[in-house]
């Protein structure tokens, strides 16, 4: 009757051996260890060569590390204290960038868990520190949409000159006032030409007549609502993509960038206190230029014996190979609007999409119409160097805006490539309008206090029970135990960041979980009080506790999921270890607590009396 088969037993084990393996991280802290990514947007970094070069940069010094990890942008090198680590740092510095001025990688501190390498390599991981519980910086930036809507009517502004010119319409002058452009004609019938020529070529302007006088017509231009709301969305996006790019030369383990509202980003950058050095990587601009290659036989050897031909300069390819580019700029990033990775329609190779702006479109048509079969260069220049992104040929006269790039690309590389045509320089300036820095000191005191909580929590709720359940009562907590455990598991294998609110969900779910066992616990009494056996007792309570158990559950876990979809920040890091903690507490209470009380009383064919306080018979 009260027996689970022993498949069920050996999975429900096994789950809890889970459990234990990937909570184990969590208790070893972290040590000193020195990170190494790229410092270049252009430099793609190689896990495997790169971790060979700083094994064999640190045997070469002396220095014994307990651990070298790598992902796809770092590769870190553990070590036992600080003084080995700062001793590291230098030789990895020496080594990895022998030019201070032109640093190709950034070597930054940090810190790694102090786990087993046989932990690590099963892919048991501490759950990281939130920035309230590990110190660091907090930034609000809100984007000035504005400033983006300006830029775009400026860009608008030179776009309909171009367009009038084309479309041979005349017109007595084009001009931004305030969110509108105005383009003034003499005579209706011009401006009826106007009219069509820009309604043949966007959307995404609305257009009214407005008459000053009999000589002075004009034409006002606005941006649609939907052309509004898409470039405030390209702007967010694109400022985090180019946010992102830029902290990872912070080597923050986990930072947070995420949009807050219509127009807020904010950044949390855990572990980090220069806060200086911070801000001065957040407002960093960089650019992107189109320039001609000059492929003159023997220029290029000429520019590496040191003699550069007049108007050039000499570059490096991702590749490694030489690549002599004009001085002469053909087009700027400001022209393009988007670049997505994808296939080429013939050939089906990877390639990368560039949508480009009217007057963008203009002058890359103009310019591979004369230039077939030469090489063009797109550069990304960031504090003062340029770097070369890609070289295609053209192959033939490119109009319409869209441009394609392919050839000898992979999947992986197109995908890079579109990453760094897209997030050269922000979309829209943005003004820091909030900072605040936690002190390592106080991330330590809320890690004890939150720590403390849940302990004495547990400790009481584990008194109440054993007092008033007995047995049952112990059984209880070591269920609850092992619902804290597989919490920590999965928060651990999620790699989710634990924050404060967090600590709290935690400790609110000891509470809720205890509240599975003394409805199974009440149940088995109230069934002995009405004659039922103890072994009838015990398969009748765990039987029909269960439905009441789901309910409640399941109201709780709507309102986590929520709080989940709708909240931010610190709200969502308590709905996840919220709705995690719920999922593992109907685990824990009914399977765990069930198999432990099928092993003390499921053999015994007369059992004489429960232990369950002072209602058991």
């Amino acid at each position: 009757m009260n027996r689970y088969p022993l498949w069920k037993n050996a999975l429900i084990v096994l789950v809890l051996l889970w459990g234990l393996l990937y909570t184990l991280p969590n208790f070893y802290g972290e040590v000193p260890a020195v990170q190494v990514s790229s410092a270049k947007a252009t430099l793609k970094l190689d896990p495997a060569s790169t971790t060979d070069r700083l094994n064999s940069a640190l045997r070469e010094a002396g220095l014994a590390h307990t651990g070298i990890f790598s992902d796809a942008t770092s590769v870190r090198a553990r070590f036992a204290d600080t003084e080995q680590q700062l001793r590291a740092k230098d030789v990895i510095e020496q080594v990895f960038n022998p030019d201070p001025a032109d640093p190709a990688y950034v070597v930054a501190l940090n810190l790694l868990s102090a786990s087993p390498n046989w932990l690590t390599s099963i892919k048991a991981l501490p759950m990281y520190l939130g920035l309230d519980l590990r110190g660091g910086v907090h930034f609000l930036l809100e984007v000035d949409m504005p400033g983006a809507l300006v830029k775009r009517l400026d860009s608008t502004t030179g776009d309909l000159r171009t367009l009038m010119r084309d479309k041979s319409v005349r017109h007595a002058g084009i001009t931004r006032e305030g969110n509108t452009v105005v383009i003034r004609f003499r005579d209706a019938e011009q401006r009826e030409a106007g009219r069509r020529a820009i309604q043949d070529a966007t959307n995404d302007l609305q257009l009214a007549d407005r008459d000053d006088a009999a000589d002075d017509l004009k034409l006002v231009a606005t941006l649609t609502a939907q052309a509004q709301q898409t470039m405030r969305d390209f702007a967010i996006k694109q400022n985090i993509t180019t946010l992102h790019n830029r902290i990872n030369e912070l080597g923050v383990a986990e930072p947070v960038i995420q949009q807050q509202g219509a127009e807020r980003i904010v950044v949390q950058l855990p572990g980090v206190q220069d806060v200086a050095k911070a801000k001065d990587i957040l407002g960093r601009t960089a650019t992107l230029e189109v320039r001609m290659v000059d492929d003159t036989p023997g220029a290029v050897e000429q520019a590496l014996a040191g003699n550069v031909p007049f108007g050039t300069e000499l570059y490096t390819e991702r590749g490694g190979a030489p690549l002599l580019v004009s001085r002469q700029v053909v087009l700027t990033g400001d022209r393009l609007t988007d670049a997505q990775p994808g296939f080429d329609g013939q050939t089906n190779e990877p390639a990368v999409h560039l949508t480009l702006d009217a007057a963008g479109a203009r002058i890359f048509r103009d310019v591979t119409r004369e230039s077939v079969g030469k090489r063009m260069a797109i550069l990304l220049f960031e504090k003062g160097k340029g770097e070369v992104v890609t070289a295609p040929v053209i192959r033939s006269e490119i109009g319409g805006g869209r441009v394609q790039i392919s050839g000898r690309m992979t999947t992986a590389e197109a995908n890079d490539v579109a990453l760094l045509l897209r997030a050269g320089s922000l979309a829209a300036p943005m003004e820091i309008i909030e900072e605040r820095t936690v002190g390592p000191s106080l991330g330590a005191e809320n890690i004890t206090k939150g720590s403390n909580s849940v302990i004495w929590g547990f400790l009481a709720i584990a008194v109440f029970m054993i007092a008033y359940y007995t047995l049952f009562g112990l059984v209880s907590v070591i269920a609850l135990t092992f619902n804290l455990v597989l919490l920590i598991a999965l928060l651990s294998l999620l790699q989710a960041t634990l924050t404060l609110p967090g600590i709290a969900a935690m400790a609110l779910t000891l509470g809720m979980a205890i509240d599975a066992n003394v409805l199974i616990n009440e149940r088995i009494r109230e069934e002995l009080r009405n004659g039922a056996s103890p072994q009838a007792a015990i398969s009748a309570g765990y039987d029909r506790a269960f439905d009441t158990i789901l309910d409640a559950n399941i109201t709780t876990l709507i309102a986590g999921i929520a709080l989940l979809v709708f909240g931010s920040g610190p709200v969502r890091g308590f709905a996840v270890v919220h709705c995690l903690g719920i999922l593992t507490s109907m685990f824990s209470a009914i399977l765990v607590s069930r198999m432990i009380i099928n092993f003390i009383y499921g053999r015994q064919r007369k059992i004489a009396k429960l232990h369950l306080g002072q209602s058991a018979n």
